[in-house]
């Protein structure tokens, strides 16, 4: 999970609110050292740290409660809005104007500059839009060949030429063929510090391409130590956003978010994964939600997206009502789940399951589960997985031995099927469409500003 000691710890927090009997000064100011413990075991400055903490303290001291809230769901409300301001506030996107629109991406050696060309490249590409990526990067000899081999997984052209080392002629070169394309993504060189052989670099290329954006790439495992260096490029090529990379695995990545925010190169995307698609839209609100445990709709839902189509989600919606739900269907779900990522991810982004802190090893039993069940249906006919009412024992057998499975993973998968099914039934009989509509609309709306409490 992205900063998973740092939202333990904000968890844990809450929990505390939750479980006192009165708000008072005393618990505020428990809060309060419990906040600061928290962000600066996360590598967050020290100033910054004690400016939030006043901000909330004086707020939560002098604040009366709006209508409808209770004194524990304000104080709630007062630690999200005050995060969520300290890490930005509102989401700063990459506006899609003109043909093409060129974004440059530039940092320091190692940083993953090249991988997250690629990853940008894909954001953007299941988008609708036409990508074409580019190597001007002539100190580093690989730098190429990664991003061409990158290219090919996401199927779009990959322009540069290894055999020049200088990047501007390396743009000039392609530059008529790059019109043909929605969104151009250059890919610029590093060094190990900001010398001045790179600004002088960074200065050439980015007044020859005319960048629309100019992102600085930076690692999460720098820390608080991204602020200098999101400064430093700010002034030296006027840095429009930053994309924070590796920030699921590092503890130092909140001083590396809150760094680059309270700087005026704002955090446009983070990098969550190695895989190509691990790439998210920075939204401070949804991302203090996630860390706070009330979970990121907004994620959630675009990660379906890419996961099932409409129309699929439509069709299971329909069989679902109608109580035609078989193996089939269940299979179709658990495919979606596992395009969607980590069952830990997908937790972290629906609201209370945020909260619940279950072990890793108990997901990941959950995700061996998911992965033998899929085999167990692997191993079935068309007619078992249609109805498998017909699943004897003898067929349980013969399905285990086929898949590679235990056959109580096998009676496991039937006896989940079956819970299923009942509560498919239980859906149907609760009325009209109509009535369920307005039972959906409900829950819609019921979801607890100050979590269950």
């Amino acid at each position: 999970m992205v900063l998973e000691t740092l939202s333990s710890s904000l968890k844990d927090t809450l929990s505390k609110i939750a479980k006192s009997v009165f708000v008072d000064e005393r618990l505020i100011s428990e809060l309060v050292k419990d906040i600061q413990r928290a962000l600066l075991q996360s590598d967050v400055n020290v100033q910054l740290v004690f400016d939030l903490t006043k901000k909330i303290k004086e707020r939560a001291l002098k604040e009366k409660e709006p209508a409808g809230l209770t004194k524990k769901e304000h104080l709630i409300n007062i630690v999200y809005e005050e995060l969520t301001n300290f890490l930005g506030k509102e989401p700063k996107k990459i506006e899609i104007k003109k043909r093409p629109t060129k974004i440059l991406l530039v940092g320091l050696f190692g940083n993953g500059k090249t991988t997250t060309a690629a990853k940008l490249g894909k954001f953007f590409q299941k988008r609708g839009y036409k990508i074409a990526l580019m190597s001007t990067d002539t100190w580093r000899p690989a730098a190429f060949t990664q991003l061409q081999q990158l290219g090919k997984q996401i199927n779009v052209p990959v322009f540069g030429n290894p055999n020049k080392k200088d990047p501007v002629s390396i743009y000039n070169e392609f530059e008529d063929e790059l019109k043909k394309f929605d969104i151009v993504i250059i890919d610029t060189a590093g060094r190990d510090a900001l010398s001045d052989d790179l600004i002088e670099e960074l200065n050439e290329i980015n007044k020859t391409v005319k960048a629309d954006e100019r992102i600085l790439v930076i690692s999460a495992d720098v820390g608080q130590a991204a602020e200098k260096q999101a400064r430093a490029f700010h002034e030296t090529t006027d840095v429009t956003g930053v994309i924070i990379t590796k920030l699921d695995g590092t503890a130092k990545g909140g001083g590396a978010l809150i760094a680059c925010s309270v700087t005026k190169a704002p955090v446009m995307f983070i990098g969550v994964g190695e895989k190509i698609d691990d790439l998210e839209k920075f939204n401070p609100p949804n991302f203090v939600g996630r860390l706070l445990g009330m979970g990121d709709i907004e994620a959630l839902l675009e990660k379906a997206k890419d996961a099932i189509t409409e129309e699929e989600a439509q069709d299971l919606g329909k069989k679902f009502l109608k109580g035609e739900f078989n193996l089939l269907d269940l299979y179709q779900q658990m495919e979606a789940m596992s395009k969607m990522g980590p069952l830990g991810k997908i937790m972290e982004m629906i609201p209370g399951l945020g909260q619940l802190k279950l072990p890793k090893d108990i997901i990941q039993v959950q995700e061996e589960k998911l992965k033998k069940w899929r085999f167990a249906m692997n191993g079935m006919t068309k007619e078992e997985l249609e109805d498998p009412e017909i699943i004897t024992g003898s067929r349980a057998e013969r399905i285990a031995r086929g898949s590679g499975v235990e056959i109580s993973d096998v009676r496991e998968l039937l006896k989940q099927y079956k819970q299923s099914k009942k509560m498919v039934k239980m859906f149907k009989g609760s009325g009209s469409p109509r009535d369920m509509e307005k039972m959906i609309k409900k829950m819609k709306g019921k979801v607890p500003k100050g979590f269950g409490m």
